[in-house]
């Protein structure tokens, strides 16, 4: 028998609210919604009344936005899916935090592979620390504090971004290599944690190479050079790479 995922739906624009609950009902019939609200005070009393497993969640709203009522009803204990219509930025936010999202337009293969995300998570009713990631890296300045999730065997690790060294692309993969000896497996692209690590910290320097300025040890010239990393690994600085590397580095 398939298990019933207790949802609410919190968006500001009535026909949303109308459209994405149809969707649900036609195309993902593991979701029962319990409550709706049109704003963050609403959304704050359904949530804490129905006591969800999962929240479909709008950004911005009358009387605080997505945000504000995340940190009101910390610690988190249920799942959220953001129904957005933010630009990338906002995107790369909730892909660093590993949350899911659909934009709106609502795509019906979106909030498919969204929901049956949530339901492979929902054994778990821990402390959603995802969210908790999130709302402290949207907090945080610079790289101090900030953390990402990497998939591990038995879950997620949250690192702090300073203890990444470097990252490696290897065909779809990437594998990111911490200051502990740590090397994770991620199945994602070079070119997705390009677009989510913090540029003013972090420096694509080849085809297959993303690196932690602050990690590097010595830079050796050369048509491109070479920079030394701290645990040794020596990688090779693309010629067209180059000058935006030294400018990053200050050298």
């Amino acid at each position: 028998m398939q298990q019933i995922i207790k949802s609410i739906i919190i968006d500001d624009e009535p026909g949303n609210i109308i459209a994405l609950e149809e969707l649900l009902k036609l195309y993902c019939p593991q979701i029962k919604v319990v409550g709706k609200a049109a704003d963050a005070v609403a959304g704050f009393d359904c949530i804490t009344q129905q006591k969800p497993d999962l929240v479909f969640l709008d950004i911005e709203m009358p009387y605080g936005n997505g945000f504000d009522l995340l940190d009101k009803l910390s610690p988190i204990q249920f799942e959220v899916i953001f129904i957005t219509a933010f630009d990338n930025y906002a995107v790369k936010a909730f892909r660093y935090a590993a949350l899911d999202y659909v934009l709106k337009p609502v795509s019906i293969t979106e909030l498919k592979a969204a929901v049956l995300k949530v339901q492979q998570k929902f054994k778990s009713k821990t402390e959603n620390l995802r969210v908790k990631t999130l709302l402290s890296n949207l907090k945080a300045s610079g790289i101090a504090g900030s953390k990402i999730s990497l998939t591990s065997e038995n879950g997620y690790d949250f690192e702090e971004l300073q203890n990444i060294i470097y990252l490696e692309a290897s065909g779809s993969y990437t594998f990111v290599f911490t200051k502990q000896g740590k090397k994770y497996i991620i199945s994602k692209s070079l070119k997705e944690f390009e677009e989510i690590l913090p540029e003013q910290c972090f420096c694509r320097i080849n085809h297959s190479y993303i690196i932690n300025i602050a990690a590097v040890k010595k830079y050796n010239k050369g048509r491109g050079g070479t920079v030394e990393m701290e645990n040794g690994t020596c990688i090779d600085v693309a010629a067209r790479r180059k000058e935006q590397f030294l400018e990053k580095t200050k050298y």
